[in-house]
């Protein structure tokens, strides 16, 4: 459950980001096409699965440098838009930003 609203969160940020940043409606373009795939294939291999922390929270770094940085752009420019176009997972986003962080060998 966690880790298909975690899912459903990023993509619905992705379309957002990439509507607003790259003028598209619709399908996403290609470069955040790109990220929506590999940010789907790093939370469907996350070690921690149903009990996994926000990824700003947790102590395993699934992602890449390059592609964290471009995780981060899509959320500071989504972030404040979910609360307008999907107020409930912003604020269930945001609470899991404050829940405790687990420790690092708790997903094995």
């Amino acid at each position: 459950m966690r880790i298909e609203r975690e899912k459903k969160t990023i993509r619905h940020m992705i379309e957002i980001h990439c509507r607003g940043r790259h003028d598209t409606s619709g399908a996403l373009c290609a470069d955040c096409r790109q990220l929506m795939d590999y940010a789907m294939r790093r939370i469907d291999g996350c070690p921690y699965r149903d009990g996994k922390p926000a990824c700003g929270r947790c102590p395993v770094h699934c992602y890449a440098p390059a592609m964290r940085e471009q995780v981060r752009a899509v959320m500071r420019y989504a972030g404040p838009r979910m609360l307008i176009f999907h107020p409930i997972l912003a604020v269930m986003h945001f609470a899991d930003e404050l829940g405790k962080a687990p420790k690092r060998d708790a997903g094995k």
